[in-house]
């Protein structure tokens, strides 16, 4: 069987009098492979079939100049094996022999129906690859799937969010097929806003927090009211704060 790329399906035999959309796609392919001596529209004819003749010669095929149902195979565009389940001489009997993806990697995670809110359509995410390289990618779509209990228990269904995360940086991804990655979601976010290390954080005597700001010689205790902790880092915000300060970090 031959892959070939359209939309349409190979649903009955091509030979010469056959009309019809599926016969241009079939004729498409046949140009793109480099056989000519015919045009390219809906109309199966005499010349269409002289350079299938061609085609079959050089698959090594009988050359009867019309296509049976199942020599050939239509994909909407490049396609990667995932799965071969046949082997030669195997009898096919209506089973998948294999089963294939499109060429483009994606990331899928499964999220708690609670996270839901972390992973709308389009939004970042942040991809840590096995060799600590970061990629960026959005998130693609977000399918709810039920997975039944198992183990030979009676377990209850549980509901779980698969999240398709897509990779604009291909190249960057090397030669990685498949592979387990880390894919951060961001929860929470601000801007333009003070931050300092967690580290830097005091804890006063009349309560609250404060950190210790070194101004050359000299240091002084400025309370603080916290915000958003992460990465290590926490939101500050207090009067006579300012970006650029140097502030005390505890050993």
């Amino acid at each position: 069987m031959v892959l070939l790329r359209g939309t349409l399906p190979s649903y009955r035999p091509l030979a010469p009098g056959v009309e019809g959309a599926d016969v241009k796609q079939f004729e498409q392919n046949l140009a793109a492979l480099g056989y000519d001596g015919f045009t390219v529209d809906d109309e199966y004819s005499d010349s269409t079939a002289d350079a299938v003749r061609e085609w079959q010669e050089d698959l090594g095929i009988e050359e009867t100049g019309t296509v049976e149902v199942g020599r050939v195979a239509y994909a909407a565009g490049d396609v990667r094996i995932y799965e071969v389940g046949g082997q030669v001489g195997d009898a096919a009997g209506g089973q998948a022999v294999l089963s294939y993806t499109g060429t483009t990697r994606v990331v899928t995670v499964d999220l708690d129906v609670d996270q839901q809110r972390l992973a709308g359509k389009g939004t970042a995410v942040s991809v840590t690859l096995p060799d600590g390289r970061t990629a960026q990618g959005k998130v693609a779509a977000v399918e709810t799937v039920i997975e039944l209990g198992g183990g030979g228990q009676e377990q209850e269904p549980e509901t779980k969010l698969e999240v398709t995360v897509s990779l604009a940086d291909q190249k960057g991804l090397g030669t990685l097929d498949q592979a387990a990655v880390d894919v951060s979601f961001t929860a929470e976010k601000r801007e333009n806003v003070l931050s300092v290390p967690v580290a830097a954080l005091l804890a006063l005597a009349e309560g609250g927090y404060g950190v210790q700001v070194v101004e050359g010689a000299t240091t002084r205790i400025v309370p603080v009211e916290t915000g958003m902790f992460s990465g290590g880092r926490v939101e500050v915000t207090g009067d006579g704060l300012a970006e650029g300060m140097t502030v005390g970090v505890a050993s």
